[in-house]
């Protein structure tokens, strides 16, 4: 049986602040010290740029860069390692997809479907690619409690739809999406499909060969992984055939005054000097969760949610949004105090030292649709217990004393 709490010491963090409760995962995860160590050894023992250099640090650190590729692949079920593509993080992966597949293949009358879920990351880059092209922008309406349903998008799919953006799990009310039944009723339709895995990819397996997506976007800061790093998942054939739109070095084959080629997949997409140190220390990050496995942080996981939901609904003048089933969810729960305001209820349980996430989450049409103006949001780690838990139930004790 794994041991949570061995685990939550190799995050130095806790050790620096033994009172912190950090419930702020969905937003960016504490970092293992082994991930630290990585960002520290690259640039104390070894640091060069990496690709072209011919002596030996450069050598050294291109090895290391290249072989993360090889562990992102093996991570999400990748066919090749040239269909991972290194970004900023989630964000750029996306608007990647936009500004490349999405300008070439967007035409005016095509139909980009999204759900109501969505972080703006994953809605605004849409909404505007149909405002820019005259294509309609179509929404894929949640149930009363949040979840989605395969039938939502359904009633959405055309045979003008082109694209189908969906989250994996919502960053609002963590509810998981059935993203292959979706990617099957999108393709039988022609259209491609995007799945933000950035709030599943440290929660639940992800293989893309399974789910069948044609292109898959997740950050490393939300995988115990350090901040700057994303990737872009797409497969070879798609990659190949779309043009880059971050000129420079390294993404080139050939420049002359006349014009210009490009490097092979992925090197076409990877414009400039990449994030060296942020790459090779997602390494460790990705060990860290296959070690445990994600059968064990799953189980961990939904033993905490189950509690935190019973615990939540023993408070007074709470409200709870989305589905109060473990099953159905991931990571994260949104809840709001009737008779304070979410950004009181924030500050006041941080002074019992317990951080959570408040307001609109990046997701206003999904806030508006639950006709708040926020949530107050408490999301999970590897390194959270239930005592985490009974700590914030006793926070928010205190903010409902407060305003009482």
């Amino acid at each position: 049986m794994t041991d949570f709490s061995a685990i939550k010491k190799r995050f130095p963090i806790f050790t620096n602040q033994p009172n912190l409760v950090f419930l702020d995962n969905g937003a960016s995860t504490q970092k293992p010290q082994a991930v630290i160590d990585a960002i520290t050894e690259l640039y104390t023992k070894y640091y060069a740029n990496v690709h072209r250099g011919i002596y030996k640090n450069s050598e050294r650190a291109t090895d290391m860069f290249e072989a993360v590729r090889g562990k992102v692949q093996k991570l999400i079920g990748a066919a090749h390692e040239q269909e991972i593509i290194f970004t900023k993080g989630t964000t750029e992966s996306l608007n990647t997809i936009a500004y490349t597949w999405g300008e070439r293949n967007i035409q005016a009358g095509d139909e980009i479907v999204v759900s109501l879920l969505e972080h703006h990351a994953n809605f605004i880059p849409w909404q505007q690619l149909c405002q820019r092209k005259g294509a309609t922008f179509k929404i894929a309406m949640p149930e009363k409690d949040g979840t989605l349903s395969v039938e939502a998008v359904k009633k959405q799919l055309t045979p003008k739809t082109k694209l189908v953006a969906i989250t994996h799990v919502s960053n609002v009310l963590g509810v998981i999406t059935p993203v292959r039944a979706i990617t099957a009723a999108a393709h039988k339709v022609g259209a491609k499909v995007v799945v933000d895995a950035a709030q599943s990819i440290a929660h639940l397996p992800v293989n893309v060969q399974d789910i069948d997506c044609d292109f898959l976007v997740f950050s490393g800061h939300k995988m115990y992984g350090p901040t700057g790093v994303g990737i872009l998942y797409g497969k070879r054939e798609l990659l190949e055939n779309m043009e880059p739109f971050m000129f420079g070095g390294n993404m080139i084959n050939e420049v002359t005054i006349e014009r210009s080629t490009w490097a092979p997949v992925p090197e076409k997409f990877e414009g400039g000097t990449p994030a060296i140190a942020e790459v090779i220390a997602l390494a460790p990050a990705i060990d860290l969760l296959q070690e445990v496995g994600f059968d064990a942080i799953r189980a961990h996981e939904k033993e905490l949610l189950t509690y935190a939901l019973q615990q939540l609904a023993t408070l007074p003048d709470i409200t709870i949004y989305g589905p109060q089933d473990a099953d159905k969810i991931s990571g994260v729960i949104s809840f709001n105090l009737d008779t304070v305001h979410p950004h009181d209820t924030g500050t006041l349980v941080d002074e019992k030292d317990v951080a959570i996430r408040v307001g609109h989450h990046c997701a206003q049409p999904l806030t508006n649709f639950l006709g708040v103006i926020g949530t107050c949001r408490a999301s999970f780690a590897i390194y959270n217990t239930k005592a985490d838990v009974d700590r914030l139930i006793n926070a928010l004790k205190h903010a409902q004393k407060v305003f009482k």
